[in-house]
């Protein structure tokens, strides 16, 4: 499903020149659950966002299905990006003036879907997390758990086929991390979605099904 070759992302100023990747060579198949470790700096957050089209690489090609995403104009590559790829952040990225239902419809505004056909996608998405009781609540009247499951509804109302996710356990106690995980295998065993997770947590990081390492914008395992 994803194919990056030889991607290098630098970033550039009159006086010097930073590279936060370096001669990535990466095959994710789809289904797959990958996690990616590394120190911070190592250019973690770099790759996610590249491989979920909200950077692009100085210098290589990222395929996704075949398809050379790198090279789209922006339109296009946003079509995609909210056509195909759900996003989960580590700070949950919740709208405050915004219910949990509002909250999660959000990518099918965008689609252009019927009101209709989004409460139905927007029940069947919470009901996944078990927050179907929570709709007309907000963020401030949730806990950090609770939070981050909207998130993840919000992230797969739309069904992607690549799920990324940047330490969607990391502002959570051990116990709530594990809820997310489960809900993450879940979504990973039963539909088959593709999911890329960056994270610091080794124990989270061996539930997946391979562990790539970063070390100085170079995957070195």
């Amino acid at each position: 499903m994803i194919e990056l070759n030889d991607i290098e992302k630098a970033y550039r100023t009159e006086r010097i020149e930073t590279i936060a990747l370096q001669s990535i060579q990466l095959k994710i198949h789809k289904g797959q659950f990958v996690s990616i470790m590394g120190p911070s700096g190592c250019g973690k957050s770099t790759l996610l966002n590249i491989l979920g089209l909200l950077d692009k690489p100085s210098k290589g090609n990222y395929l996704l299905d075949g398809q050379a995403v790198n090279q789209l104009p922006s339109k296009k590559s946003a079509q995609t990006r909210n056509q195909k790829i759900g996003f989960i952040f580590q700070s949950f990225h919740l709208i405050p003036d915004l219910n949990v239902m509002d909250n999660v419809e959000i990518p099918l505004l965008y689609r252009g879907v019927g009101r209709q056909e989004r409460m139905r996608l927007v029940a069947e998405a919470l009901d996944r997390v078990q927050l179907s009781a929570r709709v007309h609540h907000y963020p401030n009247q949730l806990s950090g758990g609770q939070q981050q499951r909207v998130a993840i509804a919000r992230a797969i109302v739309g069904k992607p086929e690549l799920l990324l996710a940047d330490e969607p356990t990391g502002n959570l106690d051990s116990h709530m991390g594990n809820e997310v995980m489960d809900i993450l295998k879940e979504l990973n065993r039963d539909h088959q979605t593709t999911i890329v997770m960056v994270t610091h947590d080794e124990h989270q990081a061996k539930k997946t099904d391979a562990i790539l390492r970063l070390f100085d914008g170079r995957l070195v395992a």
